[in-house]
């Protein structure tokens, strides 16, 4: 489903005069395991410095995939561990002694994003579970870089009716259209 729908607000996005670069994260080679966290460099592979330069160069992000055990799937959150990286998305202030402070620079401010999330739960249920299963990468990893971030959700994603896939489709159509 997930794929559909990126290829659909792709399409509109291109056909409104959009320019859009697209990268499918099961398309990409990298390890998405950061090993030694920050303690030891970690070269990136091509995928990865080229997902980056993407990302500095768009004036809106969109990430469409599929809800998992109430988060987001692990080979998304390892892009981020490995791509999102101080100084590529953010930039930690540092106080005139050198020491680093609570304070960081949003590298990606004055950019936007949306999050397309499809769920086999209604997406109303979910609301209902402990914490919030968008937060991570809303709040987290996006807003944190800078990005003002909006979310659409579709769901129970599993056994789609004809008519209800029909109208998501519309739904994300109109937001390629749109550029938003």
């Amino acid at each position: 489903m997930c794929n559909d729908l990126a290829t659909e607000y792709e399409k509109s996005a291109r056909d409104a005069g959009h320019t859009v670069d697209r990268m499918d994260i099961a398309h990409m080679q990298f390890d998405p395991i950061l090993h030694k966290g920050y303690r030891a460099m970690q070269p990136l592979e091509p995928d990865l410095i080229r997902f980056q330069e993407l990302v500095k160069e768009c004036d809106h992000f969109v990430i469409i995939h599929p809800i998992w055990w109430v988060g987001m799937p692990a080979l998304l959150k390892g892009l981020f561990d490995r791509a999102w990286l101080p100084g590529s998305a953010f930039r930690y202030m540092k106080m005139a002694s050198g020491k680093r402070t609570i304070f960081w620079h949003r590298l990606y401010r004055g950019k936007t994003a949306r999050v397309i999330v499809t769920s086999g739960t209604q997406p109303i249920l979910v609301r209902f579970l402990p914490g919030n299963v968008n937060s991570q990468l809303k709040w987290g990893i996006l807003w944190f870089a800078g990005f003002s971030v909006r979310t659409t959700w579709f769901g129970p994603a599993e056994n789609v009716p004809e008519a209800r896939k029909t109208g998501w489709i519309r739904k994300v159509q109109n937001l390629g259209a749109r550029g938003i």
